[in-house]
């Protein structure tokens, strides 16, 4: 039988994860450390779980693999020639673990992501003898790119992006045009060089597309590396957490917080985080706090922003949504906030004055702003703040625009210009966010809640003036 490989997506950090079995049993691919919907998941399809893998050391979250092993038993695949605290099955190259008499993995060393990296080739049991169904390829050949090769540090950048070069290469010879390729990165993770460009795909097509298959070694490798843009900071702690073994994760409910309670640590200078809309927030909420709606990336996002260690509270409109920011929160190891409190901001603020409100526009009144024609009720913009990436910045930007990256603003608030300042991301959510940290700071603000698509713009390097539309 055609062995059956589920999806489990964690859209949020831009990741995937993989079960797959013959209909009786099962090996979990790159699990998350939320091993609840994994589970469940076996449940629902009647297989018990015997085998657990890991591709890599990830850097972007914490292995839900070894909690999973214990729980079901698993035989747990690491390679053997990563440094781990825990007991694991060792694997390299070239060894094959029968996971059914119909199914087979078969390690093959795929370094470049990370050094010890091994993507595994899923086989099936047929007339012939064995016939290779896909390849899990973890951080090695993603949809359309790779796995970026700088997480362990720039110095070793240069020399894993060759490696990276010869993987792809390894499994594009090794294996016929019609094996699946499922990679673990490249759906929004920092973790890819670039953004996947389908949502499947194959070996065949990855050799026409794929420019580690398309390009010479030395393109390759000065293309790719002049494309990595900055990562989370919070990445430095995941792979030393996954290597110690990480502790099962506690998802049960945080301490509420009173009005009064907020106010304290408001005051303490502690990270209070608004987990609602980006519109809601902007309509009213408690002044002191950031707005991280659960609608966008907000793991990623806090985790890159917020002091290691810190205390955290959450708010949002239920309980419900304060258990999925738990929920994200332990996949990059933030294990336990401090407090939460639901409802809205009327039972948040101690005293009325405490309410504040975000002025929001889009790119049409910006123009218009600049013009000398700002919308009723909207102040000029002396400063227009950009903090998309470098990247995005270096593809096009406003003119006079100040760039300063969202992960970078909070140590760099005193490099924004005086006056009114007006903020833009590319849709919204990163301006909001940033808009509440300058708000934090004391700066009148106006968040520019719109597809920065809809602002015309200049290359970098060119001398035009910029026309807003």
């Amino acid at each position: 039988m055609t062995p059956d490989v589920s999806v489990i997506a964690t859209s949020s950090l831009g990741d995937r994860s993989y079960l797959a079995s013959d209909g009786r049993v099962a090996a979990v691919v790159d699990p998350q450390r939320d091993v609840d919907r994994i589970l469940y998941l076996a449940g629902t399809k009647g297989v018990r779980i015997t085998h657990v893998v890991e591709t890599h050391l990830h850097n972007d979250y914490v292995s839900g693999g070894l909690q999973l092993a214990r729980l079901t038993g698993a035989r747990y695949l690491v390679a053997a020639a990563d440094d781990v605290r825990f007991d694991r099955e060792p694997v390299a190259d070239g060894d094959t673990v029968a996971v059914s008499d119909a199914l087979r993995l078969r390690a093959v060393a795929t370094p470049g992501h990370t050094f010890h990296h091994l993507s595994y080739v899923l086989d099936e049991a047929a007339a012939g003898g064995w016939q290779p169904v896909g390849v899990f390829t973890g951080g090695s050949l993603l949809f359309g790119t790779t796995g970026r090769t700088d997480l362990l540090g720039r110095r070793h950048a240069h020399d894993l992006a060759h490696r990276q070069h010869a993987s792809a290469r390894r499994l594009a010879d090794l294996l016929p045009d019609g094996t699946q390729v499922w990679p673990t990165h490249g759906f929004g993770s920092f973790c890819s060089a670039s953004q996947a460009d389908a949502p499947d795909s194959t070996i065949g097509r990855e050799r026409r597309v794929n420019p580690v298959l398309r390009l010479a070694a030395d393109d390759f490798v000065t293309e790719t590396l002049a494309g990595l843009d900055a990562y989370p900071a919070y990445y430095a702690h995941m792979g030393a957490a996954n290597a110690a073994g990480p502790a099962p994760v506690d998802l049960t409910p945080v301490a509420r917080a009173d009005a009064a309670e907020l106010s304290h640590r408001l005051a303490a200078g502690q990270w209070v985080v608004d987990l609602r809309h980006r519109k809601a927030y902007a309509a009213s909420h408690l002044a002191g706090t950031v707005a991280l709606g659960l609608d966008g990336p907000m793991s990623t996002w806090l985790g890159w922003l917020i002091d290691w260690g810190a205390p955290l509270t959450l708010l949002a409109e239920t309980p419900e949504q304060v258990a999925d920011a738990q929920r994200e929160l332990a996949r990059i190891g933030i294990d336990r906030p401090a407090a939460r409190a639901t409802g809205a901001p009327d039972r948040w603020a101690a005293r009325p004055e405490q309410l504040r409100r975000l002025p929001v526009a889009d790119f049409p009144a910006l123009a218009a702003a600049r013009a000398g024609n700002p919308p009723a009720g909207l102040p000029a913009p002396d400063v227009v703040l950009d903090v998309r990436m470098t990247n995005e910045w270096t593809a096009g930007h406003l003119d006079d625009a100040v760039h300063v990256p969202l992960p970078e603003l909070p140590n760099r608030l005193a490099d924004v210009p005086a006056g009114t300042v007006w903020v833009h991301c590319g849709s919204g959510y990163r301006a909001t966010a940033a808009a509440s940290l300058l708000a934090n700071a004391g700066r009148e603000v106006v968040v520019i809640d719109d597809r920065f698509e809809r602002a015309q713009t200049r290359p970098t390097g060119t001398d035009n003036r910029t026309e807003e539309t």
